[in-house]
């Protein structure tokens, strides 16, 4: 009777922590990066022809059509050269009729021998010198034609337009003043880099489901987030990565798709993007809180029936539904301390008191 309360004095002194079996089930681990998005098409505006700014037709920040006026460059210069064009088409176009006239003539007498041979070869060589300059005044009036459609300068595509950069009446230079951009907004792109060694995980992965990196895995699904709403998730495709790893940073980049119809995502907008990092499998879950660390590893505790405790290295994975993963050193049927780490050592006895942890730990709190 003694030696019963002995044993039972102990057991009441011994230190009490909190334990629990590891959420084991079927898993898609995520990797989670840095990157930026980017319009889909984004264009720079410049004019094709010299002149002075004359009108400006568009507000700001608007949202512009491919085909939209944007800007006009003072005609009346190019509305001149366009008319003399005209008029030396006219002159040609008569001087070739005249010529065609003059040769046939020839040719009709040439058959009776009321002309000269050196006559005839004469008018013919008037006829094709005529053909020429009606070729060159043709050429010179579509070049003013085209300078004249040049004044007028459109949309090229359709999207979200910048500030304009140049007020009316200034002198725009040709192919090297910035009038204003265009960036494209649905769908957009974001770009991230992945390191090589996650590269070849990702592209085994890719020609399991029947894809390649390169074209966009297969179209494997992600998620990104954004600064200032953690609470909102854009879901997007992986589309492309490039053909070669960078040899200064030995990186590949990446690109995802998002549909983008309420323009929320900007283009140089900073997100963090999370990509399926293998494909699905039976995972090894643990709350974050039952992770140690022994200098460079990272250890959880065990404790067996009799109250025995014990450490264990692992290999830890990213973060699901509130638990960290466990990709090395875990089964699922040991039983791990959660609470009360600081009373755990390797080769003591603690009194357990046992716990059930929930799917997911926003979901639910810990069950005795």
């Amino acid at each position: 009777m003694a030696f019963s309360s002995i044993a039972f004095a102990q057991d009441q002194q011994l230190p009490v922590v909190t334990a629990a079996k590891p959420v084991v089930r079927e898993i898609v681990e995520d990797d989670e990066f840095v990157g930026r998005f980017e319009a889909v098409d984004q264009v720079a505006i410049r004019s094709r022809v010299s002149g002075y700014l004359d009108k400006v037709s568009f507000q700001d920040g608007a949202l512009v059509n491919k085909g939209d006026l944007l800007f006009t460059i003072d005609q009346r210069p190019y509305q001149a050269a366009y008319d003399a064009a005209k008029s030396q088409v006219d002159v040609a176009k008569s001087l070739l009729e005249f010529s065609k006239m003059q040769l046939d003539r020839a040719n009709e007498l040439a058959k009776t021998g009321n002309i000269s041979p050196a006559t005839v070869d004469d008018r013919r060589r008037e006829y094709l010198s005529a053909q020429a300059q009606m070729q060159g005044a043709t050429a010179a009036l579509t070049t003013a034609s085209l300078n004249m459609e040049f004044t007028e300068i459109k949309a090229p595509l359709s999207g979200r337009i910048d500030r304009r950069l140049v007020s009316v009446g200034n002198l725009v230079q040709p192919d090297s003043t910035l009038l204003t951009t265009i960036v494209t907004r649905d769908p957009i792109d974001f770009y991230f880099d992945v390191d090589e060694r996650l590269y070849f995980s990702y592209a085994r992965d890719a020609k399991t489901r029947g894809g390649s990196m390169q074209e966009g895995a297969g179209g494997l699904e992600v998620a990104v987030h954004v600064a200032d709403r953690a609470e909102a998730v854009f879901k997007g495709k992986l589309d492309f990565a490039e053909n070669r790893i960078d040899n200064a940073t030995g990186t590949m980049r990446v690109r995802a798709t998002f549909p983008n119809p309420d323009g929320v995502l900007q283009p140089g907008m900073f997100g963090r993007i999370n990509v399926p990092g293998s494909l699905p499998h039976s995972g090894v879950l643990v709350p974050d809180e039952a992770i140690g660390a022994d200098q460079d590893r990272r250890i959880v505790f065990l404790v067996d029936e009799a109250g025995m405790v014990s450490a264990k290295p692992v290999r830890t994975g990213p973060l699901l539904d509130g638990y960290r993963v466990i990709r090395q050193g875990l089964t699922g049927d040991e039983t791990i301390i959660v609470n009360g780490l600081m009373h755990a050592r390797p080769g003591t006895k603690v009194k357990v008191e046992m716990v059930t942890l929930p799917p997911k730990v926003e979901t639910a709190g810990l069950q005795q």
